[in-house]
């Protein structure tokens, strides 16, 4: 089936808002996550389900069906390989691989992604922790973990998945010190939202923003390995 470039988009965005949900999700959430207005959203729907790809239902919003999904999976898998290449053969930086690996995402062949997956050993994560769908386009578990804004005072939390959207955040959270695999001591979270932690990689503390803390993903002790997280917004 040939898919254009903005249908695979609208695919891998309506995965990206199902994961995690039972719910069905509405125009107006899949326009703030395209940044389209909702007659465009529309207008695609009635494509995608004319294509089988999407299941709607009036007033009620649409879930992927079981194709629409192997096809978000696919292309999900390519972007996160690519993010993964581009960190550790092209010595890019975490923060400039998303945009990179979304222009790249629609155009390699099966075989490039291959290869990609060999020469990276197939890894099951990316460089922010969001794991990387298997070959077989399986879908990955549920999140483990939740944001690390609410949790409380004294909480020993390991980073599990900083999500890619944005490069200043990941530039300020590299800065940081703030990484998957990073262990934080929380130390204070105030009422406006601000947390201070403390990294295992520095006695320094560490200011995490509201609008910053909200992009980071953690675990606690007790729950499973980071590495086998699924991504929240990421791509």
């Amino acid at each position: 089936m040939m898919l254009s470039d903005v249908m695979e988009d609208y695919l891998k965005a309506i995965y990206q808002l199902q994961r995690g949900t039972d719910e069905r999700i509405r125009t107006s959430e899949i326009a703030g996550e395209l940044d389209v207005t909702s007659p465009t959203v529309t207008s695609m729907l009635d494509k995608l389900e004319e294509r089988e790809l999407v299941d709607r239902e009036k007033y009620r919003g649409v879930t992927l069906t079981d194709e629409g999904e192997t096809v978000a999976l696919e292309i999900v898998r390519h972007h996160r390989l690519l993010e993964a290449y581009l960190t550790e053969h092209l010595d890019y930086d975490w923060s400039e691989v998303h945009a990179e690996a979304d222009r790249l995402e629609h155009h390699i062949s099966e075989d490039f992604e291959a290869r990609v997956a060999d020469a990276l050993g197939e890894p099951t994560v990316d460089p922010h922790g969001s794991p990387i769908p298997g070959a077989d386009l399986e879908p990955p578990e549920r999140p483990a973990g939740k944001a690390i804004s609410e949790f409380d005072e004294g909480a020993v939390v390991t980073v599990a998945e900083v999500a890619d959207r944005d490069p200043e955040v990941l530039s300020y959270l590299a800065d940081r010190g703030v990484e998957p695999g990073v262990e934080l001591e929380i130390l204070e979270v105030a009422p406006f939202g601000m947390v201070t932690a403390r990294s295992s990689e520095s006695e320094e503390p560490v200011s995490l923003p509201e609008t910053v803390a909200h992009h980071v993903r953690v675990v606690t002790p007790a729950e499973p390995d980071p590495d086998s997280s699924q991504a929240f917004d990421s791509q």
